[in-house]
């Protein structure tokens, strides 16, 4: 039923050979559209398409300068091509947009529409419609260039550690040593490295808070908080609902923290747990190593989805066929890891910084789960139909970091690591809660109080921290680690309020699983279906075709915890 053998939409409007490189080559197609004639639901239809093709090529050209500037941080004509199009040619193209869909929601055929096919689609754009702010255009430009500063920043951060300068991310391998002292100093040398940018940080994430807010001043919202919401299309739930969220997080998950930490400590045998025991294992026992470079995982992760569905498989092969995968950690590379669709070509680009440690597979298998995404979804007629919920999205990928533990056994030969892994990703499930929590309740006081002090933020970082903390974890002495930890977080830079996602779909990836658990093809059939869709149909219908509930309240929070609790005791 569905193939990843991805065709490049076909141009009908731009010319084949047509490349993005300033605003006056680019202008004459918005002002086609702008100034043509409609005066049939045909051409209507056919205006729409044109348009369509000409965000999927303006989208891909942005999406490929971000990309490359992401892999290498370092190199200045990369940043001056992305920060080029940020300032250029983005600002002009904001107008015109505004420009058709006033032309489109205005017009008296729009009603002639399928009101069904369109409803989600013509709903976003009014959406834009209300958002929309020339004095906006200038600071969103800003807003572009400045957010990416963070993976400069975050880039350069390299620790030593036995002669050897290794990328934060490759250090954390450190953490899973038998020796308490050599976890302890990687530990803090990490810790250490991240505080020498304090300063820039908080220097950077100042300016983000103040043109934010002024661009929700500016837009009628009284702050950024209630601005971001509207941006994000959170048509289905409020700030209330994540307030429920939070408190549900203390009372159903964090009870299961403190087992996890327990059992971790107890088997360790120490006194103390320390932040720095919590990847490590008792002496005798290897750490988890699923493979040693980029090029095996992504083979193993190709084996691993071809398993569970031959068409996952397939989508990753085409990507690596197409050279979309840059999955190892290095130095001057950005951290973090995406899949980034591509409108116009349609198989994305995978992009994260594997170290060789159990986390990398799942980060490869959740970004795979967002690719399988990419593919289901680039069929639409409308680049505008492709861009879906988050709240889905972060499904597609989550629930496959479930579905694949199936077949893990491509990473682990050996009976015992395959359950330890599993037991790893289980209780990743759980611990994640409790920070997505504090991060979203972080964001909430942050925007609502945006004229706050460095020294207010950091004390109302402490007090969320200290909300959320298990009780078997000892921090003394960490203190002034602890008030920067926020810092970690890349969201809170260049993606502000995109973190409840998480938590929403996890407990969706749950659900998922549960039905998997008791008919495989028919989850994955369910998990197919539902990612076809795109953004044509809102998110409980798209939640519904998945065969779940769109419910993160607490009751719903607490069976699922249930579940996951059973089956880590399944596991011994």
């Amino acid at each position: 039923m569905y193939t990843a053998a991805i065709q490049k939409t076909p141009r009908h409007f731009l010319p084949n050979n047509f490349e993005v490189t300033d605003w006056p080559s680019l202008e004459p197609y918005f002002k086609n559209l702008s100034e043509r004639n409609i005066d049939t639901t045909e051409t209507m239809e056919q205006w729409l398409k044109d348009q369509s093709e000409l965000e999927a090529v303006v989208s891909e050209d942005a999406c490929w300068r971000q990309i490359k500037m992401t892999c290498d941080t370092e190199n200045k004509a990369l940043e001056e091509a992305f920060n080029f199009y940020c300032m250029q040619i983005q600002p002009n193209i904001d107008p015109y947009n505004d420009a058709l869909n006033k032309k489109l929601i205005n017009h008296p055929l729009a009603a002639s529409l399928d009101n069904k096919k369109y409803f989600t689609y013509l709903r976003s754009i009014r959406k834009s419609i209300e958002l929309f702010r020339e004095e906006n255009i200038p600071l969103q430009a800003e807003l572009s260039v400045m957010k990416q500063q963070y993976g400069v920043i975050s880039g350069k951060m390299t620790v030593i550690i036995n002669g050897q300068a290794y990328t934060l991310q490759q250090a954390t391998k450190f953490l899973e040593s038998h020796y308490r002292n050599v976890r302890e100093e990687a530990y803090r040398k990490i810790q250490d490295r991240r505080l020498q940018d304090k300063e820039a940080l908080n220097d950077l994430y100042n300016q983000l808070i103040q043109k934010r807010h002024q661009e929700a001043i500016n837009a009628g919202f009284t702050n950024f908080r209630d601005y971001r919401f509207k941006e994000l299309g959170r048509f289905d739930y409020t700030k209330a609902d994540c307030f429920a969220f939070h408190e549900a997080v203390k009372l159903h998950v964090l009870p299961l923290v403190n087992i996890i930490y327990q059992q971790k400590k107890d088997k360790l045998g120490v006194d103390s747990l320390r932040p720095w025991d919590i990847d490590a294992e008792p002496d005798g026992t290897n750490p988890l190593r699923p493979f040693k470079a980029s090029e095996e995982l992504i083979n193993k992760s190709i084996e691993c989805f071809t398993k569970l569905r031959p068409f996952f498989g397939d989508c990753l092969k085409k990507m690596q066929e197409l050279k979309h995968l840059d999955l190892e950690s290095r130095i001057g590379k950005a951290p973090g890891g995406y899949n980034c669709p591509l409108a116009e070509s349609g198989a994305p680009f995978i992009f994260m910084n594997a170290s060789g440690q159990m986390h990398d597979v799942t980060t490869m298998v959740h970004e795979g789960g967002h690719a399988v995404h990419s593919f289901l979804a680039h069929p639409l007629a409308l680049t505008g139909f492709k861009e879906y919920p988050m709240e889905i999205a972060e499904v597609a990928s989550m629930a496959m970091e479930l579905f694949s533990m199936e077949h893990w056994d491509v990473f682990f030969n050996n009976k015992e690591e395959l359950t330890r892994a599993k037991q790893h990703q289980l209780e990743r499930v759980i611990t994640i809660f409790p920070w997505i929590a504090i991060i979203d309740k972080f964001q909430h006081w942050v925007y609502e109080n945006p004229q706050h002090t460095i020294e207010q933020r950091t004390s109302k970082w402490n007090e969320i921290l200290s909300e959320f903390q298990d009780n078997v974890i000892d921090y003394s002495g960490l203190e002034n680690y602890r008030s920067n930890a926020w810092q970690r977080q890349l969201h809170l830079f260049e993606v502000p309020f995109y973190y409840i996602e998480y938590g929403i779909a996890q407990l969706g990836a749950i659900g998922m699983w549960m039905q998997f658990k008791k008919d495989k093809q028919k989850a994955l059939d369910n998990y197919c279906t539902a990612l076809s869709l795109g953004g044509t149909q809102t998110l409980p219908e798209l939640y519904t075709t998945a065969g779940l509930t769109f419910d993160f309240s607490p009751e719903q929070i607490k069976v699922l915890m249930e579940f996951v609790k059973d089956e880590m005791g399944k596991l011994g």
